[in-house]
């Protein structure tokens, strides 16, 4: 099956473990806006395309405390809730589409990210989604996560 990666807006930290670690039977993430997909880890391959759009070097990026920071996980690492960072959550929200496809074109040619070729228009698609959900997260005063499950 593979593993899922559900990027959304909470308020905090607290709220994002909520988004996890739930009391109701509901899926993670269940009343949260976000984008659920496959193969585009936070930490790893998302990482260049983060570095392309804030102008920072990945070792920039990786040094962040936000950047993949562990907020919370259901049991035994059912399911885990990472920080995306907020340096990135602003570009995101302020980049426009000419922007986000150059962004794609340079982060689905980069060597070593992806175990399979990547396709520029997926990622540009990708993109854009994160880039209205970070917007989303700028308006109302939230930060953007990933709830991993493998």
């Amino acid at each position: 099956m593979g593993v899922l990666y559900g990027y959304f807006a909470a308020t905090d930290d607290e709220d994002a473990v909520r988004a996890v670690v739930r009391d109701d039977d509901e899926p993670s993430g269940t009343g949260y806006d976000q984008l659920v997909i496959k193969g585009i880890d936070p930490v790893v391959e998302l990482t260049p395309a983060e570095a392309l759009m804030t102008r920072r070097s990945a070792a920039e990026v990786q040094s962040d405390p936000r950047h993949g920071s562990l907020i919370g996980m259901l049991g035994d690492g059912e399911v885990v809730v990472v920080s995306l960072t907020d340096t990135f959550r602003d570009a995101l929200a302020s980049c426009d589409a000419r922007s986000l496809r150059d962004v794609a074109t340079a982060w689905s040619g980069a060597e070593g990210v992806f175990y399979y070729p990547a396709d520029p228009e997926d990622l540009t698609s990708f993109l854009e989604q994160l880039s209205e959900l970070a917007g989303q997260a700028v308006t109302r005063g939230a930060r953007l996560y990933c709830w991993i499950c493998p």
